[in-house]
């Protein structure tokens, strides 16, 4: 990390004296950033001040509710990461002298991108999340997005598998993440290309503590439905199904099929409803 902290760092040492480089104070390498730029420092942030404050008045799975710099916008991203991101764009366009009310209608005309955090009702009380999350980072900055919006009665069951041929150390770091943060763990196949998906299931689960909370299905359908199954016994829930968001295939030795987790979600939903 500190590797991609110093790469990044140069673009801002090699920043001219009519530059302006903007950072994020809430972040600690923020200030880093800027130790050594000739340009002209401005600042966003959520907490503390900073020329650009960015607060957030409500968070719901329907969106944002924001104040930036004192005037309130609506946005139908979602998440204390998009309210970041938001800001981030405000500020720089700003900066660039855009009209800050144009800026606004900018932003709350915004649509959330496919398979990014992408939430919709799949059961009378459950509420489905797909997220291209496939790293521990962006899968932790996902589940605690959830822990913030959920109310307190609603469980979180999480689906997810890791890439085949791709990092392999991250695997059980990652189920330490979901366990941690969910109160149900599925594990199941992403795309798992030349290794066999029952392998990289296994080398997640090396990572799991509480073995009660969590199954392993390979067929990433039939992990969807458990997942909702059990979700539909629950008063109110959340599913969240991780690693693939916007891809509608699953690669398997060299061969992609079609699957898309938003379309066997609603399918395998509305069975169970037919069901009851």
């Amino acid at each position: 990390f500190e590797d991609y902290r110093d790469a990044k760092k140069k673009f801002f040492d090699y920043l001219d004296i009519d530059a302006i480089a903007l950072i994020n104070t809430d972040d600690r390498n923020g200030k880093f950033m800027v130790q050594n730029t000739k340009a002209t420092v401005k600042t966003y942030a959520q907490h503390g001040l900073a020329d650009f404050r960015i607060k957030i008045l409500e968070n719901t799975f329907e969106g944002l509710l924001l104040s930036i710099n004192g005037v309130e916008v609506y946005t139908q991203l979602i998440g204390a990461f998009n309210a970041y991101n938001l800001g981030l764009c405000y500020s720089i366009a700003v900066l660039l002298q855009e009209d800050k009310e144009k800026i606004l209608q900018a932003i709350s005309l915004l649509m959330p991108v496919n398979g990014r955090f992408q939430s919709f009702k799949c059961l009378s009380q459950t509420t489905a999340i797909v997220d291209y999350a496939h790293t521990p980072d962006a899968l932790q900055n996902v589940l605690e997005t959830i822990q913030n919006v959920r109310n307190s009665k609603q469980k979180i069951f999480t689906i997810f598998g890791c890439g085949g041929d791709r990092d392999t150390s991250k695997r059980p770091i990652m189920a330490g993440i979901a366990e941690q943060f969910s109160d149900t763990v599925i594990l199941t196949s992403d795309n798992p290309r030349t290794e066999k998906p029952e392998d990289i299931i296994d080398a997640i689960y090396s990572g799991i503590k509480q073995l009660q909370k969590v199954f392993k299905i390979t067929d990433r359908a039939e992990a969807i439905k458990l997942g909702l199954q059990l979700a539909q016994k629950e008063e109110s829930a959340i599913l969240l199904v991780a690693g693939k968001g916007h891809e509608t295939y699953q690669e398997i030795k060299g061969i992609k099929y079609d699957f898309d987790d938003r379309t066997v979600i609603k399918e395998v939903a509305n069975l169970l409803e037919k069901r009851n």
